[in-house]
């Protein structure tokens, strides 16, 4: 491994990296299974947990016990079966609610982050009454699920969408906000993503949401990127409500979260009918159950419920200032790695200081040529190298930046080292392949 200065990375800004937080892939390593594969010929390095990141056996061996010996549907069975499954459904709910400080009953399971979000944004226009004349505040580093939702909501009621730009190094452009006035008495919602998912950008919430606050506006955070990697206290944000979803977490697929203040939730109207989110149902009318249940129509997500419970138990007992911690050494390293590959140019914050773990970057050949992230992803998965290529969802980003897609590579606390160093390998036989295949500048 190449020398590296630990003194030098000031990491998310939020926590000192011990001395030995190296240590931790070691540590839990072997409770991940897939990370002891090899995939063509190559062993795994796994560089692609901001799009899903890999389960511990832990998570597995919980979901299959449930399945196998307790699995029944939730509230509606009054055998020992069905008593047991609504237990261990309500068990994962209090589990997620203590994981970032909030009260049981303010904690919603939805589908994912991106229903999660559409929830947010089709009951809070019915609950604001927007109409021509209010504002959406977004901004131009969202996730697709933090823009599209806002598209429809100010498409079907007449309000307008604005949004926030970058800096030159990818953060909120602060300063033109505030001489455009962007946030005002006229916006009624702010919605931002907390850590970019291509940028890596850590953005100032609690500042911003004082904002928005002082405006009269709601305040909702697409979290999908912050709540694995860092200790999270909503009574602290400044959220109203806040995303986010089990899969990038250590826990399974199909399940995500929205947290809110319970008054706010209260308010809001349901957003799907259907089974357990009704009071009293009558061909005049019905009423609705209170929150959580109001916004879980139908038969939830049981099995992972359990799976997020034992995710959230996992990372508590490994620490969020441990992930918190090792995460910024990674990424103060994979960047400080990254930056000595020739052709390679790093898309957003270039050190690692209020920066999360995903690092996109574009990629040059000697002679020119740009590689495109399809490529870039499969000579590095011909190595064992696994990351994502493509506008990671995220289109308006690249289109602000100039390019139509990039390549990202993203951290967890099983990462090691060693990994980056095989990032770095692959990107350099990747640029002398297509240095003698490109046949000029494209």
């Amino acid at each position: 491994m190449p020398d590296f200065d630990p003194t030098a990375a000031d990491g998310l800004g939020a926590f000192e990296a011990p001395p030995a937080v190296f240590a931790l892939p070691g540590v839990v390593r072997g409770d991940f299974p897939v990370l002891g594969r090899h995939v063509n010929g190559h062993p795994l390095a796994y560089l692609d947990s901001a799009n899903t990141s890999q389960k511990p056996r832990s998570v597995v061996e919980e979901m299959s016990d449930h399945l196998l010996l307790h699995n029944a549907n939730v509230a509606r069975a009054m055998h020992t079966l069905g008593a047991e499954a609504s237990a261990a459904f309500e068990a994962g709910r209090a589990k997620v609610a203590a994981f970032i400080g909030a009260r049981t009953e303010e904690v919603v399971f939805t589908k994912n982050a991106s229903e999660a979000l559409n929830l947010a944004a089709h009951t809070l226009g019915d609950h604001l009454r927007l109409g021509p004349g209010d504002e959406v505040v977004v901004s131009v580093m969202e996730h697709h699920s933090n823009i599209v939702p806002w598209q429809l909501l100010c498409q079907r009621t007449g309000a307008t969408l604005r949004w926030f730009d970058i800096t030159d190094d990818g953060r909120l452009d602060l300063a033109a906000a505030e001489e455009d006035s962007l946030i005002s008495e006229r916006t009624k919602v702010v919605s931002l993503t907390w850590v970019s998912n291509v940028l890596g950008t850590v953005n100032p919430i609690p500042e911003l949401a004082a904002r928005a606050h002082a405006v009269g506006a709601i305040m909702v955070v697409d979290g999908s990127q912050a709540v694995p990697q860092m200790p999270v206290d909503v009574t602290t944000l400044g959220a109203d409500l806040l995303a986010f979803t089990s899969h990038k977490m250590l826990g399974p697929t199909g399940l995500g979260v929205l947290w809110g203040r319970y008054d706010l939730l209260e308010e809001l109207p349901p957003f799907l009918g259907g089974g357990e989110m009704i009071e009293v149902v009558r061909m005049e009318g019905s009423t609705f159950a209170r929150p959580p249940a109001r916004f879980e129509a139908g038969t939830p997500a049981i099995a992972e419920a359990v799976g997020l419970g034992a995710a959230v138990e996992y990372l508590t007992m490994v620490g969020m200032e441990r992930v918190a911690a090792h995460e910024q050494l990674i990424t103060a390293y994979a960047l400080q790695q990254l930056q000595q590959v020739e052709g390679l140019r790093v898309l957003g914050p270039t050190e690692a200081v209020d920066r999360g773990g995903a690092i996109s970057f574009t990629l040059t050949s000697d002679d020119g040529f740009d590689i495109h992230p399809h490529d870039v992803m499969q000579i590095l998965d011909s190595r064992g190298v696994a990351v994502r290529g493509g506008h990671h969802c995220a289109r308006p980003l690249h289109q602000r930046l100039g390019i139509q897609a990039s390549s990202r590579a993203s951290a967890y606390l099983y990462t090691t080292p060693d990994e980056v160093d095989r990032l770095v390998e692959a990107l350099d036989h990747t640029r002398t392949f297509f240095s003698g295949h490109s046949g000029g500048k494209r």
